[in-house]
């Protein structure tokens, strides 16, 4: 049983996990109500926006699978669209704190909502102020506001008379803030030119699977970065 002093922090960090999930959920609000927008002007039932919004908690492969559902895309294309575009959370989990985890079932639920979004606020966070209650909040308040929204979606989309263009541009806006808002807490330079020199190459050489290419030249590169760094700082010690 939990002490009145270990609940109140536990408490602080809850209210802390919810104000950390503000930014992220600036960008996934509006970006839940274009989902349901789209599911409503694709033709299919309203139902499907919480569906998914459960059943496949990633903003950018919802947006893809509202198309290629309604288009009747076949399930091995539909399989390997889901392997390109969700293969980066692999390289999410080196450095997600799910260790701080300990419960199972909540381990499972932070392994299953960790989004782009969620990764991106966490990863702004100090190491020291990370816990458990606080991760799992920010999550929790992250998939309510993409449910949320997708619901006011279908609702505005059932009132409004004409379809909306340029949804689809929505989900590179909230990529691009993430963007942004990481270098300016991090200051990273040479990561982000890694990751531009990443992107520029994979859009030349394997254009039809630019992502997944420039996700794997972009960890080898940041290895041998490690490793760079690794050695000169050994060489300095060994000097000193």
């Amino acid at each position: 049983m939990m002490t009145a002093p270990a609940s109140a922090t536990r408490r602080r960090q809850i209210a802390a996990g919810v104000r950390d999930s503000f930014s992220a959920g600036l960008g996934i609000f509006p970006l839940g109500i274009a989902l349901g927008l789209m599911v409503l002007q694709a033709g299919l039932p309203w139902w499907l926006t919480p569906a998914l919004s459960l059943a496949a908690f990633a903003g950018s492969l919802e947006l893809l699978l509202v198309g290629m559902v309604a288009t009747v895309t076949p399930l091995a294309a539909v399989a390997l669209t889901v392997l390109v575009v969700n293969f980066r959370h692999v390289f999410y989990a080196f450095s997600f704190p799910l260790h701080l985890v300990k419960n199972p079932l909540a381990k499972a639920y932070a392994v299953y909502a960790m989004i782009d979004e969620a990764y991106a606020v966490n990863a702004s966070l100090p190491a020291a102020e990370r816990s458990a209650p606080r991760l799992l909040a920010m999550q929790i308040a992250c998939q309510t506001y993409w449910a949320g929204g997708g619901l006011v979606g279908v609702a505005i989309g059932v009132a409004l008379p004409t379809p909306i263009k340029g949804l689809e541009f929505a989900l590179c806006a909230l990529f691009t803030v993430l963007t942004l808002d990481a270098f300016r807490s991090r200051r990273e330079i040479p990561s982000v030119l890694l990751a531009g020199a990443s992107v520029a190459v994979a859009l030349v050489l394997t254009p039809g699977v630019a992502m997944f290419t420039a996700l794997l030249l972009f960890v080898g590169l940041l290895l041998a970065r490690h490793a760079l760094t690794a050695r000169r700082s050994a060489l300095e010690t060994a000097d000193a």
